[in-house]
This record gives C-alpha cells, sequence and structure tokens, in this order.
C-alpha cells in the first residue's frame, strides 16, 4: 500500500517539480562534513564516521539517549476543564501510536527514530495512509537515501531512493505533507539538523588516534623503543643492518626475547611512563567533551563521582532536562502535526513518570504529602495499585479552612475595626434590702396558698 501510495504522489508532482533545488547537507556536501576541525577542509581530512561511531563515549551517549525515550510509553492526551487525562477510546489516528508498521515495534520504531536524529541530526518518517487519509503506518527512513527539494515557490519536498524495507521500489518525489522531517542543531539551513557528531569531530578523532597508538604500543610490551650503541664509529651501512637485525629479531612479537650481543654493542630502552604521554588524562577530555555536546551528565558514561540514593531524583531531572526533554517535545511537536492534532486540546505525550520514578521512599513521602492534592485512588494509581471504596474523595485535616472563610472572617474583623464604638450599658442600682425582704415574703405566701387550694380541691 506505501508503495501504491508513493507511486501516485509521485506521478502527480511530475510536473511540480521541474523548478526545484536540493538543499545542501552541512558544509561539505549532503551527507558529508569536510570541516571536521578547524583547518581540515584546507588539508583534506574528512569525518569518519564509522569511526566515531564506534567511539565506547559517543556510542554510549546514543544509544543511552535513545533507549530511554523509546521505552517511555506514548498516549494520546485529550484536555478538558484545563485538565489534561488520557483517551481510552480506540481512536483510529492514536493506532498507529502502538504499532507503528509491521515489522517494528513501537519501541524499535522511536529508538531507530532517535538514532538516526542523533546519528545525522535528521529523522524522516514516511507516512502510510488509508483510503479515508488516515494515517495508518510510519515508516523511518535512512537518512543517506533522502534529499531534501525546495521550489522556485518556496515548496518543500523529498526525494525518496529506493528502500525496499519501506516498500519504495523506485526513486520518487513527495511532498513534505507525507514526511515527518525531525530535526535540530540547523545551523546552516533551517531543513538540514546537524548530528552532535559535527561538534565530536576533532576529540572523537584524538580519543581514535590515542586508541589506536596505544593498541600498537602495548603490543610491543609497552616498550617504545631504544638505542642501540656500539663502543667505535661504524658505517651508516652497518648500522642500517644493525637496526633491522635488531628489530626482525627482538621487536614487535619476539619483544622480551633475551638479546645476545657482542663486540661491546649495548641496548639502552626508552621507557615513556604514564605521566609523560598523558594519555589518560587525553582520553578523559574526549569523554568528557562527548558527553557535554549530548547533555549527559558525566557519571552516566563511567565519568565522576556515582550518585547517593538521596540525590538520584534530582540527577534524573537534570539529565531529563538536559539530554531528554528538547527532543522528546520535538518529536511530540511532529507527531501532533503528522497525524491532525492540533496539541491545544488533543496531542501526543510521552509518559515520562517512568523515567523520572524515585526511590520507595521518596515516592511514599511525596504521595503522604498529597493528600489534600490527590485523591487516595489517584495514590494508588502511582504504585500500580487498584482503586478501594471510598478512595475517590481528598482527604483534609480538621483545623484546615477554605479561602473563602478566612477572607470572611478577616471581612468581619476589618469591619469591626472601622465601627463605631456601642454606647456604655447604664450602671444597675443598688439593691434596697427592705424591698427584697418584702418579696420575698409575698412569694412565700402565694405559694403556700397555692399550695392549700390544691390540698382542698383532692
Amino acid at each position: 500500500m506505501a508503495n501504491s501510495l508513493i507511486a501516485g504522489i509521485g506521478r502527480a508532482l511530475a510536473p511540480r517539480t521541474k523548478g526545484v533545488s536540493s538543499v545542501p547537507s552541512g558544509r561539505g556536501g549532503w551527507g558529508a562534513i569536510y570541516e571536521s576541525f578547524a583547518g581540515a577542509w584546507q588539508r583534506n581530512v574528512v569525518l569518519d564516521r564509522d569511526a566515531l561511531y564506534a567511539n565506547p563515549y559517543i556510542f554510549r551517549c546514543q544509544s543511552m539517549i535513545s533507549r530511554d525515550i523509546s521505552k517511555l510509553r506514548v498516549r494520546l492526551m485529550r484536555k478538558a476543564a484545563h485538565v489534561w487525562s488520557e483517551v481510552e477510546s480506540a481512536d483510529p489516528r492514536s493506532v498507529v501510536l502502538r504499532k507503528p508498521n509491521g515489522f517494528q515495534t513501537r519501541n524499535q520504531f522511536f529508538e531507530a527514530w532517535f538514532l538516526s536524529k542523533l546519528a545525522r541530526g535528521n529523522t524522516y518518517v514516511l507516512k502510510q495512509r488509508d483510503g479515508r487519509g488516515v494515517v495508518t503506518g510510519l515508516y523511518v527512513l535512512d537518512p543517506t537515501l533522502v534529499q531534501v527539494l525546495v521550489s522556485d515557490a518556496g515548496e518543500v519536498f523529498y526525494n525518496l531512493s529506493v528502500d525496499n524495507l519501506s516498500s519504495i521500489s523506485a526513486d520518487v518525489v513527495v511532498p513534505a505533507s507525507e514526511i515527518i522531517h525531525d530535526r535540530w542543531n540547523c545551523l546552516f539551513h533551517p531543513l538540514v539538523g546537524i548530528s552532535p557528531l559535527w561538534a565530536n569531530a576533532l576529540s572523537g578523532t584524538q580519543s581514535q588516534r590515542i586508541s589506536e597508538n596505544a593498541s600498537v604500543f602495548f603490543s610491543n610490551q609497552s616498550r617504545p623503543g631504544g638505542v642501540l650503541t656500539a663502543p667505535g664509529e661504524i658505517t651508516k651501512d652497518t648500522a642500517t643492518r644493525l637496526k633491522e637485525e635488531f628489530q626482525k629479531g627482538y621487536s614487535g612479537q619476539n619483544a622480551g626475547k633475551v638479546a645476545v650481543l657482542g663486540d661491546g654493542l649495548t641496548f639502552q630502552p626508552i621507557a615513556v611512563t604514564a605521566v609523560d604521554s598523558q594519555l589518560v588524562e587525553q582520553l578523559k577530555w574526549t569523554a568528557e567533551t562527548v558527553a557535554t555536546t549530548y547533555g549527559v551528565p558525566l557519571y552516566k558514561v563511567g565519568l565522576g563521582a556515582m550518585p547517593t540514593a538521596n540525590n538520584l531524583q534530582s540527577l534524573n531531572v537534570e539529565y531529563y532536562s538536559q539530554a531528554l526533554q528538547g527532543l522528546i517535545e520535538d518529536a511530540e511537536s511532529c507527531l501532533d502535526a503528522a497525524l491532525g492534532f492540533d496539541g491545544t486540546t488533543i496531542g501526543v505525550d510521552f509518559d515520562i513518570d517512568g523515567l523520572l520514578r524515585m526511590d520507595s521512599l521518596t515516592q511514599m513521602d511525596v504521595l503522604e504529602k498529597s493528600k489534600s492534592v490527590l485523591t487516595l485512588d489517584e495514590r494508588r494509581r502511582k504504585l500500580d495499585a487498584a482503586p478501594v471504596e471510598g478512595g475517590n474523595t481528598i482527604y483534609l485535616q480538621q483545623q484546615d479552612h477554605s479561602i473563602e472563610a478566612i477572607a470572611a472572617r478577616d471581612k468581619l474583623l476589618i469591619a469591626q475595626s472601622v465601627a463605631p464604638p456601642a454606647p456604655p450599658i447604664a450602671e444597675a442600682p443598688e439593691p434596697n434590702p427592705e424591698q427584697e425582704a418584702t418579696a420575698e415574703r409575698a412569694f412565700f405566701a402565694e405559694t403556700l396558698l397555692s399550695l392549700r387550694k390544691a390540698l382542698e380541691a383532692a
């Protein structure tokens, strides 16, 4: 289906692509970067990508970043009443997020996505549509088989070479609407991204040369050479012959064998210490440079102090903000535009909860302090626990008061402070003892009279 769709697009574009021109990639043409360090172009030094890919620190950074993002669950989120929630219904546009194509899982697809962007600076994804125009398949293309074209009118197209895995059986030109182009570090052209390998060319090449020289050095039992001395003057031919015989018998695989010298010949080895060569410091510098360009903390590539349990979460947040967040948000925006989501009320989201997961003690402490914000079921969901009866309630301590109640109390206090003073209360008159005695006798007389009438009636 993808092949027939592309063929149809190619025929439709045939008359429109006559006035297009290719966009150069980098500073050395499409797919090559000649200026790998200052002065490299004049010296005809070309960036060796394969050697850089073999660098253990570059390999570690690229594989770690791509794997950490690909393991995140991709969700379709909808915004309602200022709250984002996951779409539970089977939206036909979200199916491709769970199964992008027929030969890759979701994890493999996004790993290929971000490896292409990290290694080449560009990720090209071909869309496959059904009869309704809904995207039902996504294919990460080989960036070396894609070329960006721009027409005289400023329209963007992509020239796709043969790629059997993506069902492209012939070269074809497709419009930008059929390609997801995720790019970064567009230093020389807004449509062409550049990989961090461009910044790592010098340090990566230096690390490769150090490793190669060290391999040769240690293959000779860490003995770089020496001086063969004769007691008297010798001819140039004799010196050349002695040198060749000595190298043949006691260097390379024969290093370390016992040498028998005559005629007063002596051999003085030249020793180079690790401090003199500073290989360790140079290799460490190249590794730190590589990690810096990718935004990866040093401890994650085996450098620096290892984190403790107390600061593990803060280090993960730092790693996310420096190395992953930009890549994740770029991919979310590209997917929103490709699948027809506005990104404001509905959009694609990578669930980062698994990435920023805290240690158990910190997690329980945070959940305990969120009682007044989250319901019991929402807190249990963070622990993958099932809801319970009565758990859909937010609990709050009794001494807490609402903002409205506090505002009403303050309003009453302010009103009382500005109200006029109340008139003074009149003092009660002094009691009269004679009047009190008379009243008391009258009370008893009335009471006795009432009792007498009650007895007579009985």
